[in-house]
């Protein structure tokens, strides 16, 4: 992807662990290696620890396309065979228009307005969990 106002990410997209929630916050496009990686890194945080929630922020993303679509669809696959719950926040509406434009709907993935937002809702879903916190549960 190429356009946005932010330099693309190179090399490596920081995955933040806050508890039991991994924040991950974008900040202008990924090169398409990059979104694997990032992929493959979330993945195995999640499975490598007690990992309940992934929060993807948006809010500094300007552009996507059909790749980055099918990169948080299947983020947020993934993350919920390991038992975990994924939230994208601060989509920007141009975004929104873009993904429904493409026909991707995202199955599995839910949406909240900002970060703080994302983590309340996970927070929520994570205080209804067991102690051990990796109990199976169906997303609505």
């Amino acid at each position: 992807m190429t356009g946005a106002s932010v330099s693309p990410y190179e090399g490596h997209v920081p995955v933040l662990r806050l508890g039991g929630i991994l924040l991950v916050t974008l900040q202008g496009d990924l090169y398409d290696s990059t979104a694997e990686q990032l992929q493959q890194d979330i993945g195995e945080t999640v499975s490598d620890s007690t990992v309940t929630g992934v929060v993807i922020d948006l809010s500094g993303v300007e552009i996507v396309d059909s790749f980055m679509g099918r990169v948080l669809s299947d983020v947020a696959a993934m993350t919920k065979l390991l038992a975990a719950q994924t939230v994208v926040a601060g989509m920007r509406p141009a975004v929104a228009i873009t993904l429904v434009e493409l026909g991707l709907t995202l199955p599995g993935l839910r949406t909240a307005l900002n970060t703080e937002d994302a983590m309340r809702l996970l927070g929520a879903q994570v205080s209804a969990l067991p102690r051990n916190g990796r109990a199976r549960r169906e997303s609505p």
